[in-house]
C-alpha cells in the first residue's frame, strides 16, 4: 500500500464513533482513498455503507466532522514523528497471529520492532488493583520468561500488567510487546508514560487506534481480542469477579489459546476470578516452569547440567521445610512451634522425607542437601 492511501486509512480509523468492524466495511473492494471519500460524504456510498449510516442517524455528521478536523497528511507527519508505523495485512510485518483471526483489525499502529512478535509470546493479564503478592507474581513471571527467551504480552494497565512488563524489563532478556488501547501520543494510564517509552524501545507498543485517539472504556475489550490472539498462553494472575483480565482470558479460549491461572485464597476478592477460572477449567500455575514446560522450553534438564527434580514445598511443607533450614526439628518441636496437631506435624514431616527434602535420624529432621555428597 503506498504512502498516501496509508495516510488515509490512519485518518480514517480516527474518526468520531470508528469501530473496526465500520472500519472494515468500508475498506471492503476499494482503497482508503476511496474509503475516506465515502466516509467524509465526498462521494457516494455504497449499499453496505449506506446501511451503516442508517443503523446510526448521526454517524454521516460525525464523520464529516472528523474529516475537516483530520487531515490525512498531518496524520501521517504525526505518526512520523511518534516513529509509529502504519501496519496492513498485507505487509510482511503484520503478525501472522492475526492474518486468519475471526475479527482481525483492519490496521495497526506499531511504535517500536514488530518483528518481535516472531519470538515465543506468553500474555499476562490482571487487575488494576492487586494484592502485594499479586503485583510479586506478575513480575517475577515477567522476569523469569524474559530470562528464559518468553515476551512478555500484556496491556500497559495499572496493577498486574504494569508489574509483568516492568519485571520483563528488568529481566534485560527477551523484548516485552504492549497491546493499547489508545493513541501512541497520549500514553494510558498517565503515570506508566516513561514505562510505555521504554516498552516502545525495547519491544513494540501497538494500537488498533491513530495517534489522537482517547483510551475510551470501549475500546479496551476490543483491545483484549488483539491481546489473547497475540499470545501462546494467558496467565491470570489476580482478578476479581469481573474485569478485562476474564475478557482477555475468553477471548483466549475462543482461539484455541491456553488459559493459566494463579489459585488465590478463597476470601479475597482479588482472586475470585482466577478461582472461577479453574473451575470452569483453567490451568493452575504457580511458577515459571509451568509455563515454560507448556511451551515446550523446559530445559532444565538438557546436557550435562545438575538437576533438582524435587517438586518445591508448597503451603504446610513449606513451613515446616524453613523450621527445619534453621535447626533439626523433632514432630514434638514442630508442633509446639506452629501450634499444630501431632499427627498433622507428624505428616508435614513424613511428606518432606518422602519428597527428599528431609533426612530423619534418631527422630530428628533436617534439611537433605542436594550436593552434600559433592563435599564428601
Amino acid at each position: 500500500m503506498d504512502a498516501e492511501n496509508r495516510a488515509h486509512l490512519a485518518a480514517l480509523a480516527g474518526f468520531d464513533h470508528m469501530t473496526t468492524s465500520r472500519l472494515v466495511a468500508l475498506l471492503s473492494g476499494r482503497a482508503p482513498i476511496e474509503a475516506y471519500a465515502m466516509a467524509s460524504g465526498c462521494a457516494a456510498p455504497s449499499a453496505p455503507v449506506a446501511g451503516i449510516f442508517r443503523r446510526s442517524k448521526d454517524l454521516g455528521a460525525r464523520w464529516k466532522a472528523s474529516a475537516a478536523a483530520i487531515d490525512p497528511g498531518a496524520m501521517e507527519a504525526r505518526c512520523a514523528d511518534l516513529g509509529v508505523r502504519v501496519l496492513v495485512p498485507e505487509d510482511a510485518e503484520w503478525p501472522p497471529q492475526l492474518m486468519c483471526d475471526p475479527r482481525r483489525p483492519a490496521v495497526l499502529f506499531a511504535q517500536g520492532d514488530p518483528d518481535v512478535l516472531d519470538g515465543r509470546r506468553v500474555g499476562i493479564v490482571g487487575t488494576r488493583n492487586p494484592t502485594r503478592r499479586g503485583a510479586q507474581s506478575a513480575a517475577r513471571f515477567g522476569s523469569e520468561l524474559a530470562t528464559a527467551g518468553v515476551r512478555v504480552v500484556s496491556g500497559l494497565a495499572l496493577g498486574v500488567d504494569g508489574a509483568a512488563h516492568r519485571g520483563a524489563l528488568a529481566a534485560d532478556g527477551a523484548p516485552p510487546i504492549a497491546v493499547v488501547a489508545n493513541g501512541h501520543d497520549q500514553p494510558y494510564p498517565r503515570q506508566h508514560r516513561s514505562l510505555w517509552m521504554q516498552v516502545a524501545e525495547a519491544g513494540v507498543v501497538l494500537s488498533e487506534w491513530p495517534p489522537g485517539t482517547r483510551p475510551e472504556p470501549f475500546r479496551f475489550p476490543q483491545r483484549n481480542r488483539i491481546l489473547a490472539a497475540l499470545s501462546e498462553l494467558v496467565v491470570v494472575v489476580e482478578s476479581r469477579e469481573r474485569g478485562g483480565s476474564l475478557i482477555t482470558a475468553r477471548e483466549a479460549a475462543e482461539r484455541g489459546v491456553d488459559v493459566f491461572a494463579v489459585p488465590g485464597p478463597i476470601d479475597q476478592r482479588s482472586s475470585v476470578g482466577t478461582n472461577r477460572l479453574l473451575e470452569d477449567g483453567a490451568t493452575p500455575v504457580a511458577s515459571t516452569d509451568t509455563l515454560l514446560v507448556a511451551l515446550g522450553l523446559d530445559h532444565r534438564r538438557a546436557g550435562r547440567r545438575r538437576f533438582d527434580a524435587r517438586a518445591l514445598p508448597r503451603g504446610d511443607e513449606a513451613v515446616v521445610m524453613d523450621l527445619c533450614r534453621s535447626e533439626p526439628q523433632s514432630v514434638e518441636s514442630v508442633a509446639i512451634a506452629l501450634d499444630w496437631e501431632l499427627a498433622h506435624a507428624a505428616m508435614a514431616l513424613a511428606r518432606l522425607e518422602r519428597s527428599g527434602w528431609l533426612g530423619e535420624s534418631g527422630g530428628w529432621f533436617e534439611e537433605v542437601d542436594e550436593y552434600a555428597e559433592l563435599a564428601e
